[in-house]
């Protein structure tokens, strides 16, 4: 179980696959680096495939501090360099794009590619940060099990909730969400909550871009991701039917499809 020590925090990751280029997997919020396993598996067969757990998450050390966005991108960029894989592909979902935009706005040199999944590049809706504190105060101090069917619905799409297929799909991921670190958990979800927007940077991003989103999406709905796309130069959209705000564990080979042929299409520029 590999761990590094990043920013006074001991962060866990995987390594997967052999290959002249990397990619970097960046999870969302409440997830951890398993939630690209259906990437990884494919992907591993021609890339080196990095996923990690950020700081309060996964496996990855609890911290006081250290959980804005920026903080977080400035372990993401530290990661990269620790395991000598710039400039690499980065793939962040919701709280991993805002990882990776701020990588690619700060610091282009370490990217020859960013997909971002179920994102959004402004800050949190002031409407929704009330439930969201809520929620979090309560995963807090009695526990996720109380508020896991709201955060579900956050996390998936409808087609996915109600497919009897994917019943042990859903208690895998209800489960892990139950048990998840009260501390570190809740911390991760203040760095959310009270993130600062980055539109206006958006379009000094050069870095190839494309750009996914679940069309059921309800946390980081599509118009938030056609934002970013017309923001973003030469930026590419893909919108994935069937799917919520984890559209990769929702239709994995959907995104797959789109992940793939844009990887390969990425020639290195130099910035």
């Amino acid at each position: 179980m590999p761990f590094l020590d990043i920013n006074q925090a001991k962060i866990h990751y995987q390594e997967a696959g052999q290959g002249p280029e990397t990619i970097v997997f960046s999870h969302g919020l409440l997830m951890n680096c398993t939630m690209y396993r259906a990437q990884v598996e494919v992907l591993s067969k021609r890339y080196r495939c990095i996923s990690y757990d950020h700081r309060g998450q996964g496996r990855s050390e609890v911290t006081k501090g250290g959980y804005d966005m920026d903080s977080l991108a400035d372990d993401a960029a530290a990661l990269i360099r620790a395991l000598d894989c710039g400039a690499c592909h980065f793939v962040g979902l919701s709280m991993g794009g805002f990882v990776g935009m701020r990588l690619a706005i700060h610091r282009p040199e370490l990217l020859k590619s960013l997909t971002l999944m179920d994102t959004s590049a402004g800050p949190e809706p002031e409407h929704k940060k009330g439930s969201y504190r809520r929620m979090a105060f309560v995963g807090r101090w009695l526990g996720f099990r109380l508020v896991v069917k709201p955060v579900m619905k956050l996390l998936f799409g409808q087609t996915f909730l109600n497919d009897p297929d994917r019943e042990s799909l859903r208690e895998e991921w209800k489960q892990r969400l139950i048990s998840l670190d009260r501390i570190g958990a809740t911390r991760a979800a203040r760095g959310v909550i009270e993130r600062k927007g980055v539109e206006e940077n958006l379009s000094g991003i050069t870095t190839p871009t494309l750009i996914i989103v679940g069309e059921e999406d309800a946390a980081t709905p599509v118009p938030m991701s056609r934002s970013i796309h017309e923001a973003i130069s030469e930026s590419k959209l893909a919108i994935i039917p069937r799917a919520g705000h984890t559209s990769n564990i929702e239709e994995p080979d959907a995104v797959n499809r789109a992940l793939e042929p844009f990887l390969a299409s990425v020639k290195w520029v130099s910035v």
